[in-house]
C-alpha cells in the first residue's frame, strides 16, 4: 500500500516565504530534532499498522545526532517499534575499517542502532573495506537492496559547506547512483578535525548517488548553525546547478529544508523579508531594515534620504513610519544606546564568564574582561571543559619529558615520574590518527590547557581564586563526539552559581562551533538558569558573546564595548598564553587564521561597521546580545 507523507509546519516552526522548496525555520535545534524524529516516527507507525516495513535513508554527523537521540527516547519511553524498519546509510569513507573511530559503520551503531531494535539484517551501510576491484559490484548490490526493500520512504540529509549531500560533491551527475566518489578539498578540510589532521582524511568515499537520493518518496534536509547559512542560501535560492548538488532537491516533489534561525540567516525571507512581501514594522524590524539600507547604500544613517528608501523597496516603511530623517535618527539613537564603556555598570558587582573551552573567554571577550576588572567588579571565569582533546601529542610528550627531567635533577619522586613517562611514550608510540588517548595522556593534556587558561585570565587581571575549572561530565569521552547534557552537568553549574551569586553572567552564544561544544554548554547553563528562576523568581542579567568564528550582526547587538589599542594589545597577550593553540590549533575549523588574528580582525571589523553607520569611531569593539529568557 502506498503511503503519502506530508510535512506540516510545527508550532515552533515558520515557513520561509518566497522559496521554491518548502523551508521551515525552527526556534531551536531541539525543536527541529524533535519535529523530524516525530515525522519519522509517524512513518514507522503508519507502516507498522499496515504490516509493512518503513525504509529510512540515514546520514551521520553532528547535525542528525539530536534526531537520533529523540528517536531513541521514543523507542524507550513511548514504545516506538523499529523491528519493521529497514535502513540504508548514505555513505562511508573508503579504506576505513568498520571499527575505526571515524567509521560511519561504528558511528551509527554507537549513536543509534545499539539503542533501538532494528534487526541487524535490516541495517545496510556501504562497506568501505571492499577491494577496489569489487567496488562496482558492491555498489550495484546496494542499489538492488534498496529496490528490493521497495525504495526509501524518508531520506534524511545534512549538507556540506560546498553543497554536497551524501558525498555527492560539486559537479556530481544528477542521475548518479551508489558509487565510489573522490572527496572535494573543502569536504576533506571540514573532516580534518575528525581525523586529527587533513592529511589523515581519506580521499574517497562510497556514497548513494543523487539519483538514488532523489528517488526517495520524501527528503528532509537539515542544517544547523551560521556556518551553513551561506550554502543553504545557495541551495534554496541560488541557481539550480550541479555546482551545488543540494540545489537539485528543488526538483523533488516532496522535499523540505529544515533549519534553525542561524542557518536560515541569509535566506531573503529571513534576512530581508520586506523585499518579498509586506511585513509588520516592529521596532526590531525597523532597526534591521534601516541598518541594511545604510549598508546597501554605503551611506551613514543620518545621510539616508527618502529616495534611498524608495529605491530599496522600503516605501511602506517610509509611508507609515517616516519621514526618512526621523527613521534614520531613531535607529541612530538605538545604535548609540548599544555603546557601553561599563557593561556591568559602575557599582561593584559579581560577574561570571562561562567559557566552553579554556580559551573562549579571552578570545571572545578578553577586552570586556579587562574592562570589568578595571571597573572593580569581582570577575569569575568558569572553564566548562578541559579542552584536552585539542592538544597535540607532541605537546603532551614535551611536558612529560620536562616533568621527568625536573624530578631527575632535583631528586623528586624520580621512579614514579619515570613510570608516567613510560606510560606516555607507550601510549603515543602506537597511537593511530584519531585514536582516543589514555587517561594518563588526557590528564597531561588537560593540565596544559589548565595552565594556559589560568595564565590568560591573569593577563586580563582576573584573580586565580576566581577561576573555576568545572570539567563537565558530558565532555569526558576522550573523543570529538560528546555526550548530551545530563543532570550532573546542570547540577555542577547550579552549584557554582549558588556559590558565586553573580549579578551578571556571560555565555557563549556562538552556535557555529563545529563540534557543538558551545551549543551544549549554552544548553546546560540555560537549563540551570531556568531552574533557578523557577525556584527563586529571578535570575542574573545574561549577555551572550560569540566565539572565534564571527560577530553578531549589527541589528542583533545590544551591548558594544569599545576597546582601545591598549585593550586589544592586552587581549592578544592573553590569547598568546594559550601556547598549545598558537600557530597551529588542532581543531582550527574552516578559518585558517590563528585565533588572535580572528579575534583582532573581528573586533576591528565591528568598530568599522559602527563607524560606517556614522556612529562614533573606535579602534575595536566586542559585541553582546542580551538573553531574553527564550531557548537558544
Amino acid at each position: 500500500m502506498a503511503i503519502t507523507l506530508h510535512l506540516t509546519a510545527a508550532p515552533a516552526a515558520r515557513r520561509v516565504p518566497g522559496t521554491e522548496i518548502p523551508c521551515y525555520v525552527f526556534e531551536s535545534s531541539r525543536e527541529l530534532a524533535r519535529h523530524v524524529a516525530h515525522t519519522i516516527a509517524g512513518v514507522i507507525r503508519e507502516r507498522n499498522s499496515f504490516g509493512q516495513k518503513a525504509v529510512l535513508g540515514l546520514p551521520t554527523g553532528s547535525t542528525p545526532l539530536g534526531i537520533y537521540r529523540e528517536l531513541i527516547r521514543l523507542h524507550r519511553e513511548e514504545g516506538l517499534d523499529f523491528a519493521g524498519v529497514v535502513t540504508f546509510n548514505l555513505d562511508e569513507y573508503y579504506g576505513v575499517p568498520r571499527d575505526q573511530l571515524q567509521s560511519y559503520h561504528r558511528w551509527m551503531h554507537e549513536n543509534f542502532f545499539q539503542h533501538v531494535n532494528v534487526a541487524p539484517e535490516s541495517i545496510h551501510i556501504p562497506d568501505g573495506t571492499v577491494p577496489l576491484d569489487d567496488v562496482d559490484e558492491h555498489c550495484r548490490r546496494y542499489e538492488a537492496a534498496i529496490e528490493r526493500a521497495g525504495g526509501i520512504d524518508v531520506q534524511l540529509l545534512g549538507i556540506g559547506r560546498n553543497g554536497h549531500i551524501g558525498f555527492n560533491e560539486p559537479f556530481s551527475v544528477r542521475q548518479s547512483r551508489t558509487r565510489l566518489a573522490t572527496l572535494d578539498p573543502v569536504t576533506r578540510k571540514d573532516a580534518a578535525a575528525d581525523f586529527f589532521s587533513e592529511d589523515n582524511v581519506p580521499t574517497q568515499a562510497l556514497t548513494m548517488g543523487l539519483g538514488t537520493i532523489l528517488d526517495a518518496r520524501k527528503v528532509l534536509l537539515v542544517a544547523l548553525g551560521e556556518h551553513k547559512a551561506g550554502i543553504i542560501h545557495e541551495a534554496v535560492e541560488g541557481p539550480l546547478t550541479d555546482r551545488v548538488p543540494a540545489s537539485f532537491l528543488r526538483e523533488h516533489a516532496d522535499a523540505a529544508v529544515l533549519v534553525d534561525d542561524a542557518a536560515a540567516g541569509q535566506l531573503m525571507g529571513v534576512a530581508t523579508p520586506w523585499v518579498l512581501m509586506p511585513v509588520e514594522w516592529t521596532d526590531p524590524m525597523i532597526k534591521r531594515a534601516v541598518l541594511w539600507l545604510s549598508q546597501q547604500t554605503g551611506k551613514a544613517l543620518l545621510k539616508l534620504d527618502e529616495q534611498d528608501f524608495r529605491d530599496h523597496n522600503l516605501h511602506r516603511l517610509l509611508r507609515h513610519h517616516g519621514p526618512a530623517q526621523s527613521l534614520a535618527h531613531r535607529v541612530f539613537r538605538w545604535m548609540m544606546d548599544t555603546i557601553e564603556y561599563h557593561p556591568a555598570g559602575r557599582d561593584a558587582k559579581r560577574v561570571i564568564c562561562f567559557s566552553p573551552h579554556p580559551d573562549d573567554d579571552v578570545i571572545s571577550m578578553g577586552g570586556t574582561l579587562i574592562r570589568l576588572v578595571e571597573d572593580r567588579h569581582e570577575v569569575h571565569v568558569a572553564y566548562m571543559t578541559s579542552g584536552n582533546i585539542a592538544v597535540f601529542d607532541h605537546d603532551a610528550q614535551r611536558i612529560a619529558d620536562l616533568v621527568v627531567e625536573f624530578n631527575r635533577r632535583f631528586g623528586i619522586d624520580v621512579e614514579r615520574s619515570l613510570d608516567v613517562e613510560a606510560q606516555v611514550n607507550q601510549a603515543l608510540a602506537g597511537k593511530t590518527p584519531g585514536e582516543p588517548d589514555t587517561d594518563t595522556v588526557l590528564r597531561i593534556k588537560a593540565l596544559i590547557r589548565w595552565s594556559e587558561a589560568k595564565a590568560g585570565a591573569i593577563v586580563c587581571g582576573c584573580r586565580e581564586e576566581h577561576l573555576h575549572f568545572l570539567d563537565l561530565p558530558f565532555y569526558r569521552t576522550g573523543t570529538i563526539a560528546k555526550n548530551p547534557v545530563g543532570d550532573d552537568d546542570v547540577r555542577i553549574i547550579r552549584e557554582l552559581l549558588a556559590r558565586v551569586a553573580p549579578q551578571q553572567v556571560y555565555i557563549a552564544g556562538d552556535l557555529s562551533d563545529p563540534h557543538g561544544t558551545h551549543r551544549t554548554c549554552a544548553e546546560a547553563i540555560i537549563r540551570a538558569l531556568v531552574e533557578i528562576e523557577a525556584e527563586t523568581g529571578s535570575r542574573p542579567e545574561v549577555l551572550l558573546y560569540r566565539g572565534a568564528w564571527q560577530e553578531w550582526a549589527p541589528h542583533e547587538i545590544d551591548v558594544a564595548v569599545p576597546l582601545s589599542p591598549r585593550d586589544l594589545k592586552q587581549k592578544k597577550a592573553a590569547i598568546f598564553r594559550h601556547e598549545s593553540q598558537k600557530d597551529s590549533a588542532l581543531f582550527p575549523g574552516p578559518d585558517t587564521r590563528e585565533f588572535w588574528q580572528r579575534a583582532e580582525d573581528r573586533n576591528r571589523h565591528t568598530a568599522d561597521t559602527y563607524n560606517q553607520l556614522g556612529l562614533p569611531e573606535y579602534y575595536a569593539m566586542e559585541g553582546f546580545v542580551r538573553w531574553s529568557g527564550e531557548t537558544l
